[in-house]
C-alpha cells in the first residue's frame, strides 16, 4: 500500500492537470466560431461539467483519504472511490471525444456544402478541433496506460501500453529506474503524434495503444489536410 500512497500524493498534480484539461476543452467548445455543436450549443459543456464537478470532488476526497489511510479497511474504501473516479473519468473522456468528432464532421459537412464561413473562421475552427483532439488523446493515454493513473507503479502485473525513453534499457537496467510517466508526458505524446502522425520517442506496445494513436493521427490529418488547406485556399 505504501507505493499506492506515494503515487497518489506525489502525483496529485497530474490528477488536477487532467481535470484542468477537461475544463480547457469546455472553454474551447464555448468559443468555437461556427455552430458545430451536435444539439443545443450549451448541451455538451453542461454534460461535461456535470461529470467534471463530482469527479473533482471525488479526487479531493480520495487524495485526502489516501494520505491518512493506514488500515486495510481504509485502503479498501479508497480503492472503491478510485474505481468510481476511473469510471467517471472514462465516461467523461468518451463524451468529449464524441463531441469533438461530431464538431469535425459538422465542419467537413459545412465545407462540402460551401457554407463554412470565411477562411479566418475556418482556420480558427480547425485549430480549435485540433487542440481539443490533442488534449482528448492525452487523457486517453493517461487513463489507460498500465491499468489506470491510480495504479501506476502499484501493480506489477499491469503491462505497459507505451514505452517511454526513460523506461528503455541502458545496459542491464533502464535509464531511470522507478520512473513513472505523468500527465505532461502523455500530453507530449499526443502532441507529437498529432503533428508527426507517428511515434516520436514513445512507442505503442499494445493493440489498443496503436489503435488510439491511429485514431488521433487520422483525426489530426483530416483537420489539417482538409479543413486547414481549404481555409488557406480561401484566404489566397
Amino acid at each position: 500500500m505504501a507505493h499506492s500512497h506515494k503515487y497518489l500524493t506525489d502525483k496529485a498534480l497530474d490528477f488536477w492537470l487532467a481535470r484542468g484539461a477537461i475544463l480547457m476543452i469546455v472553454i474551447l467548445q464555448i468559443v468555437i466560431v461556427n455552430d458545430l455543436s451536435v444539439g443545443p450549443r450549451w448541451l455538451a459543456p453542461v454534460l461535461e461539467l456535470a461529470l467534471l464537478i463530482p469527479l473533482s470532488i471525488a479526487t479531493v476526497w480520495t487524495q485526502r483519504r489516501a494520505r491518512k489511510a493506514s488500515t486495510d479497511a481504509q485502503w479498501n474504501l479508497v480503492g472503491r472511490q478510485r474505481l468510481m473516479m476511473r469510471r467517471l473519468a472514462i465516461s467523461l473522456t468518451a463524451l468529449v471525444t464524441l463531441v469533438n468528432f461530431g464538431a469535425l464532421a459538422r465542419l467537413v459537412e459545412a465545407i462540402l456544402a460551401g457554407n463554412a464561413g470565411s477562411g479566418r473562421t475556418l482556420l480558427l475552427d480547425a485549430l480549435n478541433i485540433w487542440t481539443t483532439n490533442v488534449i482528448i488523446f492525452a487523457l486517453w493515454y493517461w487513463a489507460l496506460d498500465r491499468g489506470s493513473p491510480a495504479t501506476k507503479g502499484t501493480r506489477p502485473d499491469a503491462g505497459n501500453d507505451f514505452l517511454f525513453t526513460q523506461q528503455q534499457p541502458a545496459g542491464e537496467s533502464c535509464l531511470h529506474p522507478g520512473w513513472t510517466p505523468g500527465f505532461i508526458d502523455y500530453l507530449f505524446l499526443a502532441f507529437t503524434n498529432a503533428t508527426a502522425f507517428s511515434p516520436a520517442d514513445t512507442f505503442p506496445l499494445t493493440v489498443r495503444a496503436k489503435l488510439l494513436m491511429m485514431a488521433e493521427a487520422g483525426i489530426s490529418f483530416a483537420t489539417i489536410a482538409l479543413v486547414a488547406s481549404r481555409a488557406v485556399g480561401i484566404l489566397n
